[in-house]
């Protein structure tokens, strides 16, 4: 009996060390992942149907950063983003239905229905974005930093791009001036690897973009982009290391998008035996094995999760649907007006 005992402890022992983090911890990686994929395949359906028009990115494969941010940095922290962004914003906070509601483009969506999918925005959850010119992000994220700084807060922004705009001269400008002033901002390169269908490897001699940042003395690290443990204790680190005062970080998340790069790109550029290779580490499937494996969960509590967002989604999908488009008149609200701009003629 006492031999039993002892196995009995040595194996909790082994549970709790493989558990680095508490279950209310890899609940929520579980439940903001899932939220993500299942917002990003309803929208799909959606977009065979019409029901979506315009550019449409998905986040579908690249659900593990979204799942390390919800952890790893603070609410009143920024975050502003490029145009593969509806998962970036559900995981700040902005609801299923007025999210969706924006895809359709309708009055109820988060900007009312004049963003839709690659504009999102909201104040309220210190999420400034969606923004559709290629790295034109950088800047903006770098001066809100600025801003922070100024005001003399505690808090950082999030500034994120894809390996398509680690190119732009505006990301090495916003690194020199964010290094030069020790602004608070966390710069983060998704890397998938082809930005819009070219491989990271044709466009530059640098295959590992983190290695930009030592030309800025910018500390800089590679992260594994699969896993929101490795995301969420990268994002901890750098935060540390910024509120400190020290100034900007880098991370290389290196992620793997599972669709092409818009709504209408087969991907022919790369081969169905690598699509595979990356979707047997896909985030989702991996953290519930963990969960389970781990005895962090049970199945019905994952379950239970795994069916109250396809609930909230579905009722996103009716409430989108339901809602009125704006009026033709809401093209002159919202719009930044000076009486004496020189040049306006009538």
């Amino acid at each position: 009996m006492a031999d039993v005992l002892e196995k009995k402890k040595v194996t909790e022992k082994k549970v709790a060390e493989a558990n680095k983090y508490d279950k209310a911890t890899y609940l929520r990686w579980l439940e903001v992942m899932y939220r993500v994929r299942r917002f990003e395949e309803k929208g799909l359906f959606a977009y065979s149907q019409q029901k979506i028009r315009g550019f449409f990115h998905v986040y579908i494969g690249q659900e593990a950063i979204a799942g390390g941010l919800a952890t790893g940095i603070r609410p009143e922290d920024k975050i502003v983003t490029a145009y593969r962004q509806h998962g970036i914003a559900l995981t700040r906070g902005l609801d299923s239905k007025s999210c969706m509601a924006e895809l359709y483009g309708k009055e109820t969506g988060c900007v009312k229905g004049k963003g839709g999918s690659m504009h999102f925005f909201s104040a309220q959850h210190n999420y400034f974005g969606g923004n559709g010119i290629v790295g034109a992000q950088i800047p903006i994220g770098t001066g809100i930093a600025f801003a922070e700084k100024y005001k003399g807060t505690d808090n950082l922004c999030v500034t994120m791009f894809g390996d398509g705009a680690a190119r732009q001269g505006a990301l090495y400008e916003s690194f020199n001036m964010a290094m030069t002033w020790k602004l608070p901002v966390l710069y983060i390169c998704e890397n998938n690897m082809y930005a819009m269908g070219t491989s990271v490897k044709r466009t530059s001699n640098v295959h590992d973009l983190y290695k930009v940042g030592a030309a800025f003395d910018m500390p800089s690290e590679s992260v594994d982009g699969m896993n929101p443990e490795s995301v969420h204790e990268a994002l901890q680190r750098a935060a540390a290391h910024i509120r400190s005062g020290k100034g900007p970080y880098y991370l290389e998340i290196k992620t793997y998008r599972y669709r092409g790069h818009s709504v209408s790109d087969p991907a022919k550029y790369r081969t169905k035996e690598e699509l595979e290779t990356y979707k047997e580490k896909d985030p989702l499937v991996i953290i519930q094995n963990k969960i389970l494996k781990n005895k962090i969960a049970s199945q019905a509590e994952i379950d239970a999760i795994v069916d109250k967002i396809n609930v909230e989604i579905d009722e996103a999908m009716e409430f989108a649907e339901n809602s009125s488009y704006p009026l033709a008149s809401e093209l002159y609200e919202d719009n930044y007006t000076q009486k004496d701009y020189p040049f306006i003629t009538d």
